[in-house]
C-alpha cells in the first residue's frame, strides 16, 4: 500500500482551460489526473449531438487532450467523466488518437450503466415514483419531452475499472467527487462501509472538482493580490491511507492555495452541511478541520461520515420550449433612458402583434444586470446594453420576436450600436429535473478497450 498518492484535477467543466491538464502532467509528479466535464445541462447537449451523429455524444476536447497527454503518461492514470452519453464511442476515439500519437499498449476501462433514458417507461410501469425532487411533478407529465436521463454513479464502479489495470478510465454520469474518491479506495483498500474515510475522500473530491476555483480562481478574498493568474496552477490532493489529505498545487505555478480559498470552494453547491449526500456515503461538512501548513498547502482532517442512502439520484433533462435574446447598446448621453425607451418600444410592439410569451425579461448591463433592484445607483452611465429575452412553448412567437429588436437601429432611440449579427437566434430551452431511484435498479458494468 502506498503511503501517499497525488490526485490532480485538470478540468472543472466542459470548456475549462485546455492547457491545465497538460501543465499538470509536465510540471511535477502526479499519480492520477481527474477531468470533470459534466454539468447537468451538458448531458442534454451531448444527447442532442448523438441523435444527429450516433458516433458523438462526448466532449471531443477530451480526445485531442489525450493525444497530447498520453505520450507523456509514464505511470500516470487518467479518470474522466468524458464519456457523456456515449462512453464506448469516446473510448474508441481516444484509442484512435493514441494510435495517431504513436502510443501503444494502452488500456481503457469504460464504466457503463448510468444511462436510463431507454428504461423510463419500464421503470414507470413497475411503479417507480420518478417525481421531480423540487417541484413534485410526476415524470409522465414531461415524458414525451425527455432528452436524457442518467443516474449518478458513485466511486466503486470506477474502482472496478481501475482494477482492470486501465491507464484511462472513462465514465458517463458519475458524481464529481467520485473521480478523486475512487483512486483512494483503490490504492488504500477502503471498504464500502468505511464511512469516515469515504466521507474524507468525498470532501477531497469536492474540493478539487472545480479545478482552479480551489487555487485562487473566482476567489472573493483579496483577489487582486493572487499571483500570476495567467499561469494559475490547478489543484492537487496528497492523500494518505488514514484519510487525511493536503490540498496543494505544483510549485512555481500561479494562484493561491489557502484555507480561506478552500473554504470558499467547500461552500460551492452546498445544502445542509451536515448531510452532503452521495452514492458512496453521507459526509458531514461541519466536521472538516483545515490548517494552513505552509505556502500553498492546506491540511484537511477530522471528517466524519455516515451510511449511504438506499437511493440514487437521476438527472433528467427535457425540452421546455424556445427562447431568444436580443441586445442593443446605447451610448452617453442619457444611455440608460435610451435603453429603457427601447425596452418599452419592443414590449409595446409585441403587444400590438398579439404575441404572448411565458416570460419577457429585460436587463440593463452596466446598471442592474448582476444585482437587480439592489444595484448601486448609476444615473448617467457612459454606455448601457439592453438585453431583452422571451421564452415560450411555441416557436413561432419567439421567431417573430427576433425581428423586433434590430429595427430599433433606425426607428428607435439614437446612438444604437452593438447589435452584433442583427437578428438573434432562437434556441431550444432545456429544463432540468431530478428524481430518486432505488439503487438496486442500477447495475454498473465495466468494458475494457485496448490498442
Amino acid at each position: 500500500m502506498k503511503s501517499v498518492i497525488r490526485i490532480a484535477n485538470g478540468q472543472g467543466f466542459w470548456g475549462d482551460w485546455l492547457e491545465a491538464p497538460v501543465r499538470l502532467v509536465e510540471q511535477g509528479p502526479i499519480d492520477y489526473l481527474s477531468l470533470d466535464y459534466l454539468a447537468e445541462i451538458t448531458m442534454s447537449i451531448l444527447q442532442k449531438q448523438k441523435r444527429i451523429n450516433p458516433n458523438l455524444g462526448y466532449p471531443r476536447d477530451f480526445v485531442s487532450l489525450m493525444a497530447r497527454i498520453l505520450p507523456k503518461r509514464e505511470n500516470l492514470r487518467v479518470i474522466a467523466n468524458a464519456g457523456g452519453v456515449n462512453p464506448q464511442g469516446c473510448a474508441e476515439a481516444v484509442l484512435a488518437a493514441a494510435r495517431g500519437a504513436g502510443v501503444s499498449g494502452l488500456r481503457i476501462a469504460v464504466v457503463l450503466g448510468d444511462d436510463v433514458s431507454d428504461r423510463l417507461d419500464d421503470l414507470l410501469a413497475r411503479g417507480a415514483d420518478l417525481r421531480d425532487l423540487d417541484s413534485g411533478r410526476p415524470l409522465p407529465e414531461i415524458r414525451d419531452r425527455v432528452l436524457s436521463a442518467n443516474a449518478y454513479l458513485g466511486a466503486f464502479p470506477l474502482v472496478e475499472a481501475l482494477r482492470t489495470g486501465a491507464h484511462v478510465v472513462i465514465t458517463g454520469r458519475c458524481t464529481d467527487t467520485a473521480l478523486a474518491l475512487a483512486p483512494m479506495i483503490y490504492e488504500f483498500d477502503w471498504n464500502e462501509q468505511d464511512w469516515d474515510r469515504l466521507a474524507a475522500g468525498t470532501v477531497a473530491g469536492h474540493i478539487i472538482e472545480c479545478g482552479a476555483q480551489t487555487t485562487g480562481g473566482n476567489s472573493q478574498l483579496d483577489w487582486q493580490s493572487i499571483p500570476d493568474m495567467a499561469n494559475i496552477g490547478y489543484p492537487i490532493i496528497e492523500a494518505h491511507p488514514d484519510a487525511s489529505f493536503c490540498v496543494t498545487k505544483h510549485a512555481g505555478t500561479g494562484g493561491r492555495v489557502s484555507s480561506a480559498v478552500v473554504k470558499e470552494q467547500l461552500l460551492y453547491e452546498l445544502g445542509d452541511p451536515r448531510l452532503y449526500i452521495t452514492p458512496d456515503c453521507v459526509a458531514d461538512f461541519t466536521s472538516i478541520e483545515l490548517r494552513d501548513a505552509g505556502p500553498d498547502r492546506v491540511e484537511v482532517c477530522g471528517i466524519r461520515g455516515s451510511p449511504r442512502t438506499p437511493f440514487l439520484k437521476i438527472s433528467i433533462s427535457y425540452s421546455a420550449g424556445w427562447k431568444a435574446i436580443g441586445t442593443m447598446v446605447y451610448s452617453w448621453p442619457q444611455a440608460l433612458e435610451k435603453a429603457q425607451a427601447a425596452d418599452r418600444i419592443v414590449r409595446q410592439r409585441l403587444a400590438a402583434l398579439g404575441l404572448r410569451f411565458e416570460e419577457i425579461h429585460t436587463e440593463f448591463l452596466g446598471v442592474n444586470a448582476c444585482h437587480g433592484p439592489i444595484a448601486p445607483p448609476n444615473p448617467d452611465p457612459p454606455e448601457v446594453q439592453v438585453r431583452i429575452g422571451v421564452r415560450g412553448q411555441d416557436r413561432e412567437p419567439v421567431e417573430r420576436f427576433t425581428r423586433e429588436v434590430i429595427p430599433l437601429v433606425l426607428n428607435g432611440p439614437p446612438t444604437a450600436t452593438g447589435f452584433g449579427e442583427g437578428r438573434p437566434p432562437v434556441h431550444e430551452v432545456v429544463a432540468y429535473a431530478s428524481a430518486l431511484i432505488p439503487r438496486e435498479e442500477i447495475t454498473p458494468r465495466v468494458e475494457v478497450f485496448e490498442t
